[in-house]
């Protein structure tokens, strides 16, 4: 009766201070200090929440797994240490059967738990949408972006309305210094967004830091990405793979905007005369079944 009276003694201003300590915390604290959060929790995309939800959740059990571990540690040190008078080794025990079957299942329970849920995150956020409201195909290259808005958005293909633009690759120049252009990428906020991921080159990975998650880009094959931007702004994105010499140079804004911002930002593409099927002069795909060169060598003959 004792002992119980104890850890209730423990166990109720524990709970007490662990409930004030966690209503003082804020968004960002609450999402594990991940980007992707404004002051007052408003997510980037309709994605992010989950995302954080998962890699919070997972550290919080890995968290009381550890502080079971080092408790029993600390216990097991106390409890059996060596006392005053004696000598020699303490008892010997060669098995201990619920022990051993507990530090057995716990670990595959986790294993499993932690599968089930990344598995059931990861489906979703690789579902694609069947017919988004815009479909944009960026395009790394050493070492810079290019953008494709597509008028196909079912298909994600360019026709004759589709608009683009390309960024400078970072270089050096006459006296030395790198330099480089930021290219711009717009989407439209709330608004279901496909984007069709693909290389000129290397491999490249496609990473928007507050979006919490990338795609590789690989050269000859499409990967695809579906979001929807719920929080207008300005975002950082950059390559995310060792890609060459100006790998961290390789970096892009994402500008999410009103409709009607976005609408005029294509017209403006439109008005440049940069529309149709983006340029695949600068692709290397030398490397590919059934090519004798690069596309640039190709135009030439």
């Amino acid at each position: 009766m004792r002992v119980k009276r104890r850890l209730r003694l423990i166990a109720i201003p524990l709970g007490m201070a662990t409930a004030v300590a966690l209503a003082a915390c804020t968004p960002t604290e609450l999402n594990g200090y991940l980007p992707g959060f404004t002051e007052d929790g408003t997510q980037a995309t309709n994605h992010t929440e989950m995302i954080s939800a998962l890699w919070v959740n997972s550290w919080i059990v890995l968290l009381a797994v550890g502080v079971i571990t080092w408790g029993l540690m600390a216990w097991a040190a106390i409890a059996y240490r060596r006392r005053k008078g004696q000598s020699g080794l303490p008892v010997q025990l060669r098995y201990n059967m619920p022990i051993e079957i507990f530090y057995t299942v716990v670990p595959l329970i986790l294993v499993i738990g932690f599968f089930a849920f990344t598995a059931r995150d990861q489906t979703i956020l690789e579902t694609q949408y069947d017919d988004p409201d815009v479909c944009v195909t960026a395009i790394g290259k050493q070492w810079a972006w290019d953008f494709q808005y597509n008028d196909d958005t079912q298909n994600c293909e360019a026709g004759d309305d589709a608009v683009w633009s390309m960024g400078v690759q970072a270089q050096t120049d006459r006296v030395g210094d790198v330099t480089n252009e930021i290219p711009t990428l717009y989407l439209p906020v709330d608004k279901e967004v496909k984007l069709k991921l693909a290389s000129r080159d290397v491999i490249h990975s496609f990473w928007i830091i507050d979006f919490l998650y990338k795609k590789d880009m690989y050269i000859g094959r499409d990967n695809y990405w579906s979001f929807t931007p719920t929080r207008i702004g300005e975002y950082d994105g950059k390559c995310a793979e060792l890609c060459g010499q100006y790998h961290s140079m390789m970096l892009f804004k994402v500008k999410v905007v009103s409709e009607a911002d976005y609408q005029t930002y294509l017209d403006s593409l439109r008005d440049a005369g940069q529309t149709g099927d983006i340029d695949e002069a600068y692709d290397r795909l030398q490397n590919l079944p059934g090519t004798t060169g690069n596309a640039a060598s190709e135009e030439e003959h």
